[in-house]
């Protein structure tokens, strides 16, 4: 069984999660039958440990990790390979595939534009400076 195993920077601010969590929800929604785990490399719970002997718990062979990072960033190219040799070493009975960055994925840089162009294409010039209905936060 496969398994999906979410994995951001995490911050001091528990509200930085909410994006992390909505996306885990959505792929949830999506794919019911698919073990998603959603972890954090520092300051959040839980860590990549946790969260993959989750994964391993349920049952899962091969854990899927995709790095929810806009790019490569030294984080990406320094701290995750080490940590995904230690969950190889941890469960070596499991495949842990290890993704690139999720925002250097074309889908993703092209949803990134088309949205970029919505908040641009739908903001009115404010009469009023101080007008906050100006520049709508979504659709």
């Amino acid at each position: 069984m496969d398994g999906l195993l979410i994995f951001a920077h995490g911050a001091r601010d528990p509200a930085w999660a909410a994006p992390f969590q909505a996306i885990a929800a959505e792929l949830q929604a999506r794919r019911p039958d698919l073990p998603i785990a959603l972890a954090y490399l520092e300051l959040m719970t839980p860590d990549i440990a946790t969260a993959a002997g989750a994964l391993a718990a349920r049952g899962c062979q091969r854990i899927q990790v995709v790095p929810m990072f806009l790019g490569a960033s030294g984080h990406v190219r320094r701290d995750v390979p080490p940590l995904i040799e230690a969950l190889r070493a941890a469960h070596p009975g499991i495949l842990f595939l290890l993704h690139d960055a999720i925002g250097e994925q074309r889908s993703v840089i092209a949803a990134m534009a088309a949205a970029t162009l919505h908040l641009v294409e739908a903001a009115r010039i404010p009469v009023d400076p101080l007008d906050t209905q100006a520049f709508p936060s979504s659709p």
